[in-house]
């Protein structure tokens, strides 16, 4: 990232540190790679992040963010089934965390690293995307559409059932043939488990 007269912003440091990563990987970057792709001193970064640590856990909750953030507007969707929007989130997870993979894995290998690191922004992620399910099991048990007795703890098993799409210990069983047929099975099965009878 080349310098600008741009102001300072925590924003771009995480741009910054991001690209940083993605060169250096997590074991070498440093807080003064960061400074230098900035063109600023070490010390203004750390006006923004206290420490390197808390610098590396922004850049891990904003990773994670960007897949919260994707899939909220499927979780709200009150116009479509809850059916459908089950599918449609499971789906959208699992595409997320395979673009983050395939696409960039330097950068998603710097990203497990990192989640190893900060258990609490996983822990934060983790909790929100059951928060979403558990919204969209919730709606499905208020039509009649699915048989919950607690929202919440369904929303966590069916978050824990899909974990081979979505958990990047399992990364690479996502390119291998037949994944895609795989993933409809299990997520016909959970329907099917929710469905009121």
């Amino acid at each position: 990232m080349a310098p600008t007269s741009e102001p300072l912003t925590a924003e771009r440091i995480l741009e910054a540190t991001e690209e940083v990563l993605r060169r250096h990987g997590p074991a070498k970057a440093t807080v003064v790679d960061v400074a230098r792709a900035l063109g600023v001193s070490h010390g203004s970064v750390y006006r923004h992040f206290r420490t390197k640590a808390a610098l590396r856990e922004a850049v891990t909750k904003r990773w994670l963010d960007r897949t919260s953030e994707e899939l909220s507007g499927i979780a709200a969707d009150e116009d479509r089934v809850p059916e459908a929007r089950l599918r449609d989130w499971l789906e959208a997870l699992f595409r997320a965390k395979r673009r983050k993979a395939g696409d960039d894995p330097e950068l998603f290998a710097t990203y497990m690293v990192l989640a190893g690191e900060n258990g609490t922004a996983v822990a934060e992620h983790i909790g929100d995307l059951i928060a979403q399910l558990a919204r969209i099991v919730r709606a499905g048990v208020d039509t009649g559409a699915f048989a919950a007795a607690d929202p919440d703890r369904t929303a966590r098993a069916v978050f824990q059932a899909g974990g081979r799409f979505h958990d990047p210990c399992h990364a690479r069983a996502w390119e291998k043939p037949g994944v895609e047929d795989d993933f409809a099975a299990v997520v016909d099965l959970m329907l099917r488990g929710l469905a009121a009878r």
